[in-house]
Parts: structure tokens; C-alpha cells; sequence
């Protein structure tokens, strides 16, 4: 590769990183073709984008953003190096690791770090905490779910003693006749 393809090559990776505010680095190493090409196929198959990338040119790209990713240099971006890419959905790529760790019956990929709207978790141990994780989508519908059981609890009270108090004047009226 000269230098015009990796300028090239880290230009494209600053784009991916700047648009995707979630994305994962990964460690493969050690799983046969079949199983690379599996989990490439479980990523394509859930919109997630996974790229293998030498880690100097993904140290470059994210130097050139604004966020602080010099944790990343000593740890993370060392051996074999897989990106995934998740756009909206931060919990993704961590449900797509543990589902196809079951299905493989392998330990890989390694979870090696973590950006989640420029938050870093850096580490394996972190992989249940991340796959845990609510999409903007499902707490915005928890909020809402929220908001809303007061009201509904006022109106069912509302239409339930509210009968009982038409009967009640009803029967009243009634009486005085």
C-alpha cells in the first residue's frame, strides 16, 4: 500500500468514525476462515459494518477527531484489529458478539474497546455492561411509558367512580320524586 491509498484509506476511516458515534475494536485473532466469514455474514445480515484495519491507521483516523482517544493506544489498538460500526443501535455489535459466541461455541472475537457517543469502555469485561445498553429509541419509549401511567391511572379513576357517581345521583334524584 503507497501512500496515496493509506491517505486514502485514513480519510475513509475519519468519515466512518465522524459519522458512526458508535463503533467497536474487536480481536478475531485465532478463528478460522469459516468462522471469520460467519460473523461477517451476522454483521451484514444485522447493519452492522465490520472492517479489519491495521491499527496504525486507525490510531491516525482517530487522532484527527475530536474526541480523546489516546486511551485506546496502549491497549486497545495492539494485534489483530477488527472494526464494527453500528450507527444508531450502541448495543449491537456487543448482542452480535455474545450471539455468535454462543452459535460458534468460541471465545471470539475478543472485545477489545468501545465508543458509545465518545464514552470509552475499554476491555472484555465490559461486553455484558454494553449489551445491556437501551437504543435512544427504547428509553425515549420508556419516558413516554412513564409520563403516561399517571394520566391513565386519573382517567380510568375518573370513568370508574365517575359511573358510580351518575348512579348514585341518579338514584338520589329519584328519590326525592
Amino acid at each position: 500500500m503507497n501512500r496515496t491509498e493509506k491517505a486514502a484509506l485514513i480519510s475513509e476511516l475519519v468519515e466512518k468514525f465522524s459519522a458512526n458515534d458508535n463503533f467497536y475494536i474487536t480481536d478475531a485473532s485465532g478463528m478460522t476462515v469459516a468462522q471469520t466469514n460467519s460473523l461477517r455474514r451476522l454483521c451484514f445480515e444485522n447493519g452492522i459494518e465490520y472492517r479489519v484495519v491495521k491499527n496504525t491507521m486507525v490510531q491516525k483516523a482517530l487522532a484527527q477527531l475530536d474526541t480523546d482517544y489516546v486511551p485506546f493506544d496502549d491497549t486497545v489498538l495492539k494485534g489483530f484489529t477488527g472494526v464494527m460500526f453500528s450507527g444508531e443501535n450502541a448495543n449491537a455489535p456487543a448482542k452480535l458478539i455474545k450471539e455468535f459466541r454462543k452459535k460458534s461455541g468460541s471465545g471470539s472475537p475478543l472485545l477489545k474497546g468501545a465508543s458509545i457517543d465518545t464514552d470509552l469502555f475499554i476491555g472484555e469485561e465490559n461486553l455484558d455492561v454494553l449489551s445491556k445498553l437501551k437504543s435512544k429509541a427504547e428509553l425515549i419509549g420508556e419516558v413516554i411509558t412513564i409520563l403516561q401511567s399517571p394520566a391513565k391511572n386519573v382517567i380510568s379513576g375518573l370513568q370508574g367512580s365517575g359511573g358510580k357517581i351518575a348512579g348514585i345521583l341518579k338514584t338520589l334524584s329519584e328519590r326525592d320524586n
